[in-house]
């Protein structure tokens, strides 16, 4: 009995502990939570306890009680993984940001990594390569990468725009390749969210939640259907995503315009990639490619463990 009371939590520090990656890879925009979540293999399972929360929960609580409500929707599970995903959002939130002003090709290169080693374990998944899942496969990288390469709008304030925000954001935050961070950016409402995390704008951070958890709660129903009738398409799909993705992380980028944030300072509008042995003539900064596939190796090598991380079994209900 103790032994098992032991093993279970371990299993809850474990969850915690993939819930603070998550959360680290949602506050960077081009790396995505829901790749964390599908190599730590708790993906589905996320998916699932958040699809059973639904209307119909109102007449079991009444008829039969918290506790069978609790159990349905895999609330321990749920808990637990959101617990670490806030705690590294909020904990995080200042740490990423400075790493990405202060070593953007170092952070880059660890998350260039991390994704190939991403796409590979994904692939791995699939058991058929027939042509709708090369034709998915494709699709899937061709959208990613368009996604890349758009140009960010400009963002309202509006908390109608806020809670929009939130709303998509997250429908991308839980599809492995597709940067939910990202999204925000190209909508113009990152850095606001971000300084409203850093600040703690209650206000804020309520009406992008909510926008978080309607979506959250709609678009779920969708990616577990799909997995459930069509699980080889929609991973090949989702490694479609991961690689059309890889051009955001690519750690080398020339910076082609600028603009001024709400706080007065200057940060990159428009970057294209470039390869490395340009990046020294054309912004005349030091690539540091040593470090940069050191980096990216210690990312790759990080999916690696996270995969051993997975194969002992995750908790569902307890």
């Amino acid at each position: 009995m103790y032994f098992c009371c032991m093993e279970t939590i371990q299993q809850k520090i474990a969850l915690f502990l993939k819930g603070i990656a998550m959360g680290a890879a949602d506050v960077v925009p081009g790396v995505s939570g829901g790749t964390i979540a599908f190599i730590t293999g708790i993906y589905e399972t996320l998916l699932n306890s958040i699809k059973s929360i639904t209307p119909k929960l109102l007449p079991m609580l009444k008829n039969e009680g918290l506790a069978a409500v609790w159990n349905h929707v895999n609330g321990t599970f749920l808990l637990i993984l959101f617990a670490g995903i806030g705690t590294s959002v909020f904990s995080l939130a200042k740490i990423i940001s400075h790493l990405l002003e202060t070593y953007p090709i170092l952070l880059w290169s660890f998350f260039f990594g991390l994704i190939v080693a991403s796409v590979i374990f994904i692939g791995r998944q699939i058991k058929r390569w027939n042509p709708t899942a090369i034709i998915a496969l494709i699709a899937g990288t061709v959208v990613a990468y368009i996604i890349t390469i758009a140009t960010p709008s400009t963002a309202t304030e509006s908390l109608w725009f806020v809670f929009l925000s939130g709303y998509i954001a997250i429908c991308a935050m839980i599809l492995p390749g597709i940067s939910g961070s990202f999204i925000l950016l190209l909508l113009g409402s990152y850095q606001m969210v971000l300084n409203g995390v850093k600040n703690l704008d209650l206000m804020l951070i309520a009406v992008f939640g909510s926008g978080c958890v309607i979506g959250l709660l709609s678009f779920s129903h969708l990616l577990s259907w799909t997995f459930k009738h069509y699980r080889n398409t929609t991973l090949a799909l989702l490694t479609g995503f991961m690689i059309g993705s890889l051009n955001k992380v690519w750690p080398w980028k020339q910076t082609i315009s600028t603009r001024i944030n709400s706080h007065g300072v200057e940060e990159p509008f428009l970057q294209k990639s470039i390869l490395p042995t340009q990046y020294l003539d054309l912004t005349n900064a030091e690539p540091y490619i040593f470090q940069a596939v050191i980096f990216a190796i210690i990312g790759f090598a990080l999916v690696l463990l996270l995969e051993k991380i997975a194969e002992k079994p995750a908790i569902d209900t307890q």
